[in-house]
């Protein structure tokens, strides 16, 4: 269910069209001179044709990506992100020299016989890149096909050339940069290589990594070998140390001893000395000390230990006394002196070989300490080798790609689809443009229409009578139409008595009973008849209102206020001499001035014109004159004159019951209607309600009266009912 607010917001398309009916001339020429002219424009207009090519743009060249030759060269790049290589080729295309010299080539002229503009001819060129592709379209469009198609063929001929030369241009800089550059990088690969050369002769480097891994397995081995000698030590030292302890002679003593068990030269002397010895002692068991026997024996034992002592002291180096027991010691003693000697050999040897692995060790353990260094430096000196090689490489190689380059002619772009004679022209389109044309010319018909509308003021309908005038619709008069067979004006000005079967007569007997309910406190007697402006009718809906209230029996009494611009002696076709101006001055009464318009509706005139109308509707005369119908009439209707006028209507709307407010669409503006609607709510005047007067077609709501069937009712040969037969209305 749609709220109450989207029931504002949507377009009430029936409120235009009683706008669109009654502005239906201004809106249908208006439509007719677009339609018109844009129909004439059309077809006086030249054929114009247009020819469509399409380029396929590559990255790099042809031959470029099909050898792999140097991307550098002649590539379609960007130098953002955002930049469009496709699109700065177009760019190219419009440039002026490609441009001018398709225009030179091609003899293209204006209308005035010069040479086209290049700004003329960009307006006519249109480049369009195709979304998700590498092609770009190219059209160009003239009122001559061949010269079409050939401006565009021309074009890209031109770009192609362009293109091909900035290419080989390129190029040949990229040349003469890398044999520039070629000789200097030489120079540089061959100073790293002497660096590096140099720097292995000073460092006895051959290959620093298997150095290293040999190194760390040396070290390896040799801590390996140094434990395993240094548990060959202590087992030494613990043999010599036990045998030591056990023969209680230290090393040199038990080498000095087995040295001489084993000299056959001191072991001879002693056999001898000791033999000498034995003999000695057995002859001293025999002889004497002083017998000859026992002093040679004496004196060839001494010689034999002198010369022992001797041989001794040669083999031993030292002349300290060596018992003779040490000198022939047994075969165990013997053994294990040898086997002292043997380990303390076996103890030194163990010695100096622990030394000397443990100064290799030092030796070693130097030489890995300055390899990560040594390696380093190799390294560095490797890399700005490999550098500098590479570099040389590369720019060998891109001598020879760029050589290549240079001698082939292929772009970046080529034609996938030439331009060809169109046989159509693209403009113009004539439905397109007749029905462009037509649309044009309705949306401003219709708008000229509406903007007339709301330069106009007046209020059309009853629908923004009700909206601004926020009062009782008591009635709605349809525009009264003349009688057949009647002259003169009260026929149409009393339609209820001269036409009793028309809309109009049931209108004003519809508004009649209205007012009967307008008020519920009292009897409803004195009515004032106004208006906002002049020409709404105020006196025709008074003049009716009295005979359809006189129709149904009551004694009305109809009383022209407006002594400014009488109406109603015109109307009932009376004389004006005397009338109401005459009362209030004294010179009438009321009974004798008035004037019988029907049995039961008597009429009084507005009289002459008073200099000030005001001053004598605001005397007591006038009340006095008013308390007076009330006594003898049923009804009092006054027409006064309209309220932003003059201030004579608010005046009488003081004495009356109530003041009827006539308003009549296309007569009334709503600033008037506006004024109207303020100075009744300042003045505190009691308002009845509002009857729209002069209803049509175009400002009713659409047919509340249907004159078809009131016509179909009996009528009087002249269309008029007899003045003295009250017309019986039984509801």
């Amino acid at each position: 269910m749609p709220t109450k607010r989207d029931d504002r917001d949507l377009i009430d398309f029936h409120q235009y069209w009683p706008i669109l009916k009654r502005r239906w001339p201004v809106t249908t020429v208006v439509i007719g001179s677009v339609f018109g002219l844009t129909a004439l424009v059309t077809f006086l207009q030249k054929p114009v044709y247009e020819s469509q090519a399409k380029l396929l743009f590559n990255k790099q060249s042809g031959v470029s990506s099909l050898s792999g030759l140097s991307s550098q060269v002649g590539e379609l790049s960007g130098l953002t992100n955002l930049s469009n290589p496709v699109d700065t080729e177009a760019e190219v295309i419009r440039s002026n020299p490609i441009v001018q010299k398709t225009i030179t080539s091609l003899n293209l002229k204006d209308k005035s016989g010069k040479l086209v503009s290049i700004e003329r001819f960009l307006k006519v060129l249109k480049l369009k890149t195709i979304r998700g592709t590498d092609v770009m379209q190219l059209s160009y469009r003239s009122t001559n096909p061949q010269e079409a198609a050939s401006v565009i063929n021309s074009l890209m001929n031109y770009y192609l050339e362009s293109n091909v030369r900035t290419n080989s241009a390129e190029a040949r800089s990229a040349r003469e940069f890398l044999n520039r550059q070629l000789p200097e990088v030489e120079k540089r690969v061959l100073k790293a290589e002497m660096a590096l050369r140099r720097f292995k002769e000073k460092n006895r480097v051959v290959a620093l990594d298997i150095e290293a891994k040999a190194g760390v397995e040396g070290l390896k081995d040799l801590l390996e070998e140094i434990t395993t000698a240094q548990a060959e030590l202590a087992d030494a030292n613990t043999r010599t140390r036990a045998l030591q302890s056990q023969m209680a002679l230290n090393t040199q003593q038990a080498v000095e001893l087995s040295t001489l068990s084993q000299s056959p030269g001191i072991q001879q002397v002693l056999t001898d000395y000791q033999k000498t010895e034995d003999e000695l002692a057995v002859a001293r068991t025999r002889f004497s000390d002083e017998h000859p026997t026992v002093i040679n024996l004496d004196k060839k034992a001494a010689a034999l230990r002198s010369q022992l002592e001797g041989r001794v002291s040669q083999t031993i180096g030292n002349s300290e006394f060596v018992p003779e027991q040490n000198l022939q010691i047994g075969k165990l003693k013997q053994n294990l002196t040898e086997e002292l000697v043997k380990s303390e050999v076996n103890r030194l040897a163990i010695t100096n070989r622990l030394a000397e692995l443990r100064q290799v060790y030092i030796v070693n353990q130097r030489r890995l300490d300055i390899l990560p260094r040594l390696e380093q430096q190799q390294l560095q000196l490797q890399r700005q080798l490999q550098v500098a090689r590479l570099t040389y490489e590369q720019l060998s190689k891109q001598l020879q790609e760029v050589e290549v380059i240079e001698n082939q002619n292929i772009g970046n772009a080529r034609v996938i689809s030439e331009a060809l004679v169109p046989e159509r022209p693209v403009s113009p389109v004539i439905p397109l443009n007749l029905a462009l044309g037509g649309f044009l010319g309705i949306l401003l018909g219709v708008g000229t229409g509406l903007l007339l509308e709301a330069m106009d003021t007046s209020l059309k309908t009853i629908e923004e009578v009700k909206h601004l005038l926020d009062y009782p619709l008591l009635g709605i008069i349809p525009l009264a139409e003349k009688a057949k067979g009647s002259d003169g004006e009260g026929s149409t000005e009393l339609p209820v008595l001269n036409n009793p079967y028309s809309p109009e007569s049931s209108a004003f007997e519809m508004l009649q009973a209205n007012l009967s309910f307008s008020i519920s406190d009292k009897k409803l007697k004195v009515i004032v008849v106004s208006s906002s402006v002049p020409g709404e009718g105020k006196s025709f809906v008074a003049a009716n209102l009295a005979v359809a209230a006189a129709q149904i029996g009551h004694r009305v009494l109809l009383v022209d206020a407006d002594m400014r611009r009488p109406r109603q002696h015109k109307i009932w076709e009376q004389s004006n001499l005397i009338g109401l101006s005459n009362i209030l001055v004294g010179q009438a009464e009321l009974p004798t001035t008035t004037k019988e318009a029907l049995m039961t509706l008597d009429f009084v005139s507005s009289g002459t014109i008073p200099p000030n109308p005001a001053g004598l509707l605001e005397s007591k005369r006038m009340a006095a004159l008013i308390q007076e119908a009330t006594n003898d009439y049923d009804f009092v209707i006054i027409d006064a004159p309209p309220l932003t006028a003059v201030a004579d209507a608010q005046i009488l709307g003081k004495l009356a019951d109530g003041i009827l407010l006539v308003v009549r669409p296309g007569v009334v503006d709503s600033a008037a209607a506006s004024a109207t609607n303020t100075l009744l709510a300042q003045s505190g005047q009691k308002v009845l309600g509002m009857v729209v007067n002069g209803i049509t077609s175009t400002s009713s709501y659409g047919g509340y009266y249907s004159k078809g069937y009131y016509h179909q009712n009996g009528h009087s040969k002249n269309g008029k009912v007899n003045k003295q037969m009250p017309k019986i209305h039984i509801s």
